[in-house]
């Protein structure tokens, strides 16, 4: 640049920043962020990249973004609320924010042992209120007579209404021996308080016994409790043992299945399918993802699958599955009708974010979320104890006795 175009250029800079002082506009340099404004705004990023309502719930998200960034954080626990603040506007209460004790305690929830009642719980999306999905088979909730459905009013006294999901599971978790009183509101039966002992409860996911209908048809019946990190090894390893001992048809219950990890759900349908999609994901572009069964399946014998209110989840993509394949028949009552999938991302200072990127959909393109998926035979069942479970009194599995043994299934597809 020639020596009179730099004048220029100066006597030109000068010109406009002059104008915009008496405008009373003051040019500042971009300050950087805090570590705290860092946090929050990676949780934006994660969720403006990945989170499935592209309206964000009918929200400018990029404003949201602004509004929380203008809080100046002295506190990373400050930060923590700004996020927090900030998913609630979307009304979802499955993406969440977990601080670093609440992130490392869902993760080891996939596998091993839990330590508290034994619940598994949601908020629902409708009410707002917190509500069980299912009590885990065994727990101090289950022996305390918990059932799907119930509503959870309050913990140890203290309202769950404006607690997060973690904050509620986070108020039931306590030492071995301790106890926690919960206020149960059932339909039809009103208010009772419910007081449990805490205990060590053991995640083994797979039941598998050999039967006999009163044709004398041997049966292969399994029960799988959830879908951890285990569930499909297991499960594989139970039906190749029953396959042995001379199984000629199979009852799988996933009453009370609360569902887990979406992939150990895929796995275990592909283990009774040759052939067929299994389940549809879908983002907010439209089909993310299709998920096939290769074959061939462990067994070709005709397979009831016993469902009721707390099969949720991946349990309900591996029922639709199989319901949609012609695999299998369904029996029991409507199940849970959960129908999103989360992603979990670990953020940089080791806390975590629950997002919610897709919705299933099953190989008939059924959006199961809030509807659940209704069983070929509906046979409503008041709740029955652990011990009669798959005894004379379960009236859902007698009814998958019966069908076994008419051979009314088709076995197989493909």
């Amino acid at each position: 640049m020639g020596f009179m175009n730099k004048q220029v250029w100066r006597r030109g800079f000068a010109l406009i920043l002059a104008f915009c002082l008496i405008l009373g506009v003051y040019i500042q340099p971009a300050t950087a962020l805090t570590q705290e404004q860092k946090l929050v705004s990676e949780v934006w990023r994660i969720v403006n990249r990945s989170y499935l309502d592209e309206t964000f719930n009918h929200q400018n998200w990029a404003a949201v973004r602004q509004a929380a960034l203008k809080n100046h954080f002295s506190t990373r626990e400050g930060a923590y609320v700004a996020i927090q603040t900030m998913l609630k506007s979307l009304d979802d209460p499955f993406t969440r924010f977990l601080d670093p004790e609440q992130y490392r305690s869902l993760q080891v929830s996939t596998s091993g042992e839990l330590t508290g009642v034994g619940l598994q719980i949601a908020i629902n999306a409708e009410t707002g209120t917190l509500e069980v999905i299912t009590p885990i088979d065994g727990s101090p909730a289950q022996k305390a007579g918990i059932r799907p459905r119930d509503r959870i009013l309050k913990i140890e006294n203290l309202s769950t209404v404006n607690l997060t999901l973690d904050e509620a599971a986070a108020q039931m978790r306590g030492p071995v021996g301790s106890v926690v009183t919960l206020l149960i509101a059932r339909e039809g039966e009103g208010e009772k308080e419910v007081t449990l002992v805490r205990d060590r409860i053991e995640l083994n996911p797979v039941v598998a016994e050999l039967r006999f209908s009163p044709q004398d048809k041997p049966i292969g019946y399994l029960r799988l409790t959830q879908f951890n990190a285990n569930a499909a090894m297991e499960l594989a390893h139970a039906i190749n043992s029953l396959e042995k001992k001379g199984a000629a048809g199979y009852i799988l219950d996933l009453r009370n299945n609360p569902g887990g990890l979406l992939q150990s759900g895929i796995e275990v349908a592909r283990q009774w399918l040759d052939s067929g999609t299994v389940v549809y994901t879908v983002n907010r572009q439209g089909i993310q993802g299709t998920f096939e069964a290769f074959g061939p399946a462990l067994t070709p014998d005709p397979l009831v699958i016993l469902v009721n209110q707390g099969t949720a989840s991946a349990s309900e993509i591996l029922a639709g599955a199989l319901q949609d394949n012609g695999r299998a028949q369904l029996v029991g009552e409507t199940t849970f009708g959960k129908g999103l999938i989360q992603s979990l991302f670990e953020l940089s200072d080791g806390s975590g974010l629950a997002v919610t990127i897709a919705k299933y959909e099953t190989p008939n393109h059924r959006d199961i979320n809030k509807l659940g998926i209704t069983p070929d035979i509906v046979i409503p069942q008041q709740p029955i104890t652990r011990d009669q479970i798959a005894t004379t009194t379960d009236s859902q599995y007698q009814a998958a006795m019966e069908i076994l043994s008419k051979n009314s299934v088709i076995a197989g597809k493909g």
